[in-house]
């Protein structure tokens, strides 16, 4: 059991019966649907979906995390002394062990955060939820 599943997160899949989790308001700007994206909305307008509505799970985007810069050089220089810290002179490695063990809070850090997963869900109702929160949805 990973530390995701220990703390209750579901992970869905493509073809997947989801139902709302709560209740959203959603609102902006609207634009007709074949009109560019780039153009500002016509438009303002609110539409409300309830906790409960079904749907279907359409694409699952999984948006992995950004490495700060402590985090890339961590991983660089581990590599190094991985690969070369037996063959380097003794002050050489213990050198890049300081680094590396200075680093390790942040590697640690990026570790447990979450992957962010996002999905397209199209509703029973004909509405379609794109680039939404795995989150907003339970199995159904």
């Amino acid at each position: 059991m990973t530390d995701e599943e220990d703390e209750g997160s579901m992970t869905l899949s493509v073809g997947q019966r989801v139902r709302l989790a709560a209740d959203l308001r959603l609102d902006g700007p609207v634009t007709p649907a074949g009109e560019p994206q780039q153009e500002t909305g016509a438009f303002t307008a609110s539409l409300a979906l309830a906790a409960g509505i079904e749907g279907t799970v359409e694409r699952v985007d999984e948006h992995h995390r950004q490495k700060s810069h402590e985090v890339r050089e961590y991983q660089r220089l581990k590599s190094l002394l991985d690969d070369f810290g037996p063959q380097m002179p003794p002050a050489s490695r213990k050198q890049l062990e300081e680094q590396v063990g200075a680093l390790e809070e942040h590697w640690i850090a990026y570790q447990r955060q979450r992957l962010r997963i996002t999905v397209r869900v199209r509703l029973d109702n004909g509405f379609v939820l794109d680039d939404a929160p795995e989150e907003a949805f339970t199995s159904a």
